[in-house]
């Protein structure tokens, strides 16, 4: 039973950060340690759990999603198509993958993940910062972004492979920075995450799937259902935050938690 209750807290912490710029890997490396929720086992429940998550970003955006697989979806100059997508994902999967036993062995920790979040807060900041007065500017509109700023996109995205830095602020910060409204840099990052979190998944769960038995089942089914459940309202809630209020709120939790864990694991 106890088991069962990291699980959910753990599932709950993770639908509630995984889409927005908090870092939801660096949430549940905090949260696991806390808990005491760690080893083998729990390796495969995180991945298994942002499974949910990705699941319900495709429930969002299924007619998004279902027309990558027509003709049009395929056509560059009919709005987002599979391009603008493997453009924004192909730079952080290729490095990703020569670097998963670096990242994996040296950068999990609550250390670097405080770091990471404070690293991400000041490029959210700077984001902010660079496009304050030149909302008129911005492209609002995903199916008006350009391959090149997919693939700038794309870059700052490597920037998560660092724990603690957040997939999604990455990325939306750097949409701003290359010219994309919070609302067009949010949708985008959702829409790339599924493909890019599914292969790591996969990825993920291949090489940990000798850790598991059937008495683990349990814990990742209830897992699963939990973080896709509260992604999926939450990631609404975020869209409708963006039209009202800007990043900064995210920027001062991240450095408030840097500290909080910082404090929590080593004082």
């Amino acid at each position: 039973m106890e088991q069962i209750i990291s699980a959910v807290l753990v599932a709950i912490v993770e639908g509630l950060t995984e889409f927005i710029p908090v870092s939801s890997t660096g949430h549940m490396i905090i949260v696991g340690h806390i808990l005491h929720f760690t080893g083998p086992v729990t390796k495969v429940f995180d991945v298994f759990i942002q499974l949910g998550a990705i699941l319900s970003v495709i429930l969002i955006y299924k007619e998004r999603f279902l027309r990558f697989f027509t003709k049009d979806g395929w056509n560059r100059k009919k709005g987002l198509s599979v391009f603008h997508v493997a453009a924004g994902i192909v730079p952080c999967m290729a490095v990703a993958f020569f670097a998963y036993k670096y990242i994996k062995t040296y950068l999990f920790s609550p250390l670097t993940v405080a770091v990471g979040l404070v690293l991400g807060a000041l490029l959210l900041l700077y984001g902010e910062h660079k496009t304050k007065g030149r909302e008129a500017e911005l492209i609002d509109d995903i199916d008006k972004i350009s391959l090149k700023q997919c693939f700038y996109v794309g870059l700052y995205q490597l920037l998560s492979l660092w724990p603690g830095f957040s997939r999604s602020g990455s990325t939306i910060a750097g949409g701003l920075l290359v010219g994309l409204s919070r609302q067009a840099a949010a949708a985008y990052t959702f829409i790339i995450a599924v493909p890019l979190m599914f292969v790591a998944c996969i990825y993920d769960l291949l090489k940990n799937m000798d850790a598991l038995n059937g008495d683990e089942l349990q814990i990742l089914a209830v897992g699963f259902a939990v973080a896709g459940a509260v992604a999926y309202w939450f990631v609404l809630w975020f869209l409708r935050f963006l039209q009202k209020y800007d990043l900064s709120v995210f920027a001062y939790y991240r450095i408030a938690l840097a500290i909080f864990t910082f404090w929590f694991f080593y004082f």
